[in-house]
């Protein structure tokens, strides 16, 4: 029942968004970063970065917010196949209000759904959040 639960709706431009985000044809890592609007109770875009690396988009994360990314990675497997993954990250940092992790949680489904990811995570410490443990997430993903 939980999983169907939804508690914010997703912005029609960020639909929008996300789905050309997922047709890019740039190689390099990019992220669209994503908050709740807590009045409209609404998924909304918050930034959008080109060229950027997951150490680097740490620092953009608030360290008492959550936040939702997606982030188009240029993922080297080890036989030297390189593949683009789209993943989807909540960063639900410990020390968040509980109203604000109850209704961020509440939404990932949605959120997930709508941007047709398959590929998402979890993280609760932002300082976890590097290309090492990317890489060690995405080795599930065969």
């Amino acid at each position: 029942m939980s999983s169907s639960l939804v508690v914010c709706e997703v912005d029609e431009s960020l639909k929008e968004k996300l789905k050309k985000f997922r047709f890019r044809k740039e190689t390099n890592n990019a992220a669209i970063l994503m908050k709740i609007d807590m009045e409209k109770q609404l998924v909304i875009l918050e930034e959008e970065y080109e060229d950027i690396s997951l150490d680097d988009l740490r620092n953009e994360l608030p360290e008492r917010q959550p936040r939702f990314v997606v982030y188009s990675y240029k993922y080297v497997h080890t036989d030297g196949r390189v593949s683009y993954p789209l993943c989807f990250i909540f960063s639900s940092p410990v020390g968040c209000k509980p109203e604000q992790q109850m209704m961020y949680a509440g939404s990932k489904n949605q959120l997930v759904s709508a941007a047709e990811l398959t590929k998402v995570f979890e993280t609760r410490n932002i300082d976890d959040l590097s290309e090492e443990w990317l890489i060690n997430k995405l080795s599930f993903f065969r």
